[in-house]
């Protein structure tokens, strides 16, 4: 148990018996009173978002999860498989609990896959990911990355922003936890 002013986003918390995952924090300082804790969570099973309003004394049950590195391998319907990379292990996962990594799924890509009692709670992002564009606008002659960025469709159907000199079929470096576009790949 900690005091609620030392939530960070991230945490896994046990919130009225439901398994939640801390969105945002603001701690707020009234003129008059006790400070508080403005929590935004979302709740890991129904995947709800609350808010919630922690007085700064309030204890909280923080929840150690396992984390797992795992490859993606490939779907059927609405099931997405992965495999862990220790054990061999398979496990589908769906669309729900993916969130927005079903965005970023290329075989052989491997994620964390946070657990908590033995079942599947959430998917971590790597911080890059490297996706070969599939359609964008043909480059500008003599465009620099300094020119105003064009839109990029890639092999995973997400579209990002790319520098002007960026042609189909290239491989970029993007970071997923912000849909941005960071580097090309060199061949």
């Amino acid at each position: 148990m900690i005091p609620a002013t030392q939530l960070r986003a991230g945490m896994k918390i046990m919130h009225r018996g439901e398994l939640c995952r801390v969105q945002e924090i603001e701690h707020i300082t009234p003129g008059k009173g006790r400070g508080m804790v403005q929590a935004k969570l979302k709740n890991l099973k129904n995947n709800s978002n609350i808010e919630y309003r922690f007085r700064s004394d309030e204890k909280v049950e923080v929840i150690r999860v396992e984390e797992h590195e795992m490859e993606y391998l490939y779907s059927t319907g609405d099931e997405y498989y992965f495999m862990n990379t220790r054990t061999y292990e398979q496990i589908p996962l769906t669309e729900d609990l993916l969130g927005n990594a079903i965005n970023y799924l290329v075989p052989n890509a491997i994620f964390t896959i946070e657990f908590f009692e033995g079942k599947p709670i959430g998917v971590n992002l790597p911080t890059t990911i490297d996706l070969k564009v599939i359609e964008t606008e043909p480059p500008l002659k003599g465009a620099t990355i300094s020119g105003s960025p064009k839109p990029a469709k890639l092999e995973t159907g997400v579209i990002v922003q790319v520098p002007p000199f960026i042609e189909t079929g290239e491989i970029v470096r993007i970071d997923p936890s912000q849909n941005k576009y960071l580097e090309r790949v060199k061949k």
